[in-house]
């Protein structure tokens, strides 16, 4: 459980934001430089010893999800909206009309064919969409299928997610998404996600530790 206050909450993301944001910068300008070989080492061995620095107080293996008493939490770590993973984008996606919407932005560290996105990148943010989408729904659950219809390349750069709930039996929930470039619609997906039983047994239980259906931060 997070026992911060919402203003050490709001203190942690001033620090974190920017400097998750400066490692995604490095990541960007180290895939694309073409400094002397000289100057390649000597940013190693800096890069190394700030790794060094920060490795001296981990928190834990993974970051997870940090839950406050209201259910919401910190999913930080994510690999699509992690504030502080520079692995993710990261996507700021909001409840908007029929389902949810997210605009952002893929560069060198996504690509797969030549000016491309990877396909697999296309997936994993789709799955979190088509996820996200099911929770704002009130219908939140764990993939349990994901099927991707690629319509035409997408290229990296500046880019539009869309996902809403189809319809949905029980514990079950099928949503559909898309993805957009400046050239239109590029991936379709649709996906199965269940309400998993652990969940079904914390809402039964009434255990307030239970995650609402939209929870992320």
């Amino acid at each position: 459980m997070d026992e911060l206050t919402l203003e050490q909450v709001a203190a942690e993301r001033a620090l974190y934001g920017p400097f998750t944001q400066a490692l995604r910068e490095l990541v960007d300008t180290a895939i694309r430089t073409t400094v002397p070989a000289d100057d390649v080492r000597r940013a190693q061995a800096e890069i190394e010893a700030v790794t060094a620095r920060l490795r001296a107080a981990p928190m834990r293996e993974t970051y997870g999800v940090d839950l406050r008493t209201d259910g919401r939490g910190r999913a930080w770590g994510n690999a699509v909206v992690g504030l502080r993973n520079a692995v993710a984008p990261p996507l700021t996606i909001v409840q908007e009309g029929r389902g949810v919407r997210s605009s952002f932005t893929l560069g060198a560290a996504y690509e797969g064919p030549p000016g491309s996105v990877h396909g697999g990148v296309l997936a994993l943010v789709l799955d979190q969409m088509l996820g996200e989408a099911a929770g704002a729904g009130g219908k939140p659950g764990m993939t349990a299928t994901l099927t991707l219809s690629y319509r035409q390349r997408t290229a990296l750069g500046d880019l539009t997610a869309e996902a809403w709930i189809e319809r949905s039996e029980g514990i079950k929930t099928w949503a559909r998404g898309e993805i957009h470039s400046a050239d239109g619609l590029t991936v379709e997906a649709e996906g199965l996600f269940i309400l998993p039983k652990w969940a079904r047994e914390a809402i039964a239980s009434g255990d307030a530790r239970t995650p609402s259906p939209r929870f992320f931060e």
